[in-house]
């Protein structure tokens, strides 16, 4: 199935991974200490700043037992704690994620890809 789905009364919802992860992705640009999503080639392992057209290539969704997990690679602003740009990403996206599509999030993974420093 490529997206995540919920069974209520009236019927079967689907939500597509991309727009969770569109949403996710929205949602964690927002947060302090985030300065972008990185995108990771495999190929050579080459990391760059994605644009916030392509915020999606940063984050993986997956579904396991009903819940969803995510996983963040991520560019953090160069001088700030990066526990606690993490611990405000995991509370700002879980919170409002589940609120926007009603899963429960079972696991947000972090990988910090690189730091920059802001003007």
């Amino acid at each position: 199935m490529k997206g995540s789905s919920l069974d209520t009364h009236l019927g079967n919802i689907v939500i597509d991974k991309e727009v969770i992860a569109q949403y996710a992705g929205s949602v964690a640009v927002e947060c302090f200490g985030i300065v972008g999503m990185a995108g990771v080639s495999m190929k050579d392992g080459f990391v760059r700043m994605l644009k916030k057209d392509s915020l999606t290539r940063g984050i993986a969704v997956s579904r396991v037992n009903g819940g969803l997990i995510l996983d963040f690679h991520v560019i953090v602003a160069y001088g700030v704690s990066i526990m606690a740009v993490a611990d405000n990403l995991i509370s700002n996206v879980k919170y409002k994620v589940e609120e926007f599509t009603g899963m429960e999030i079972k696991k947000i993974n972090i990988f910090v890809e690189g730091v920059r420093v802001i003007d």
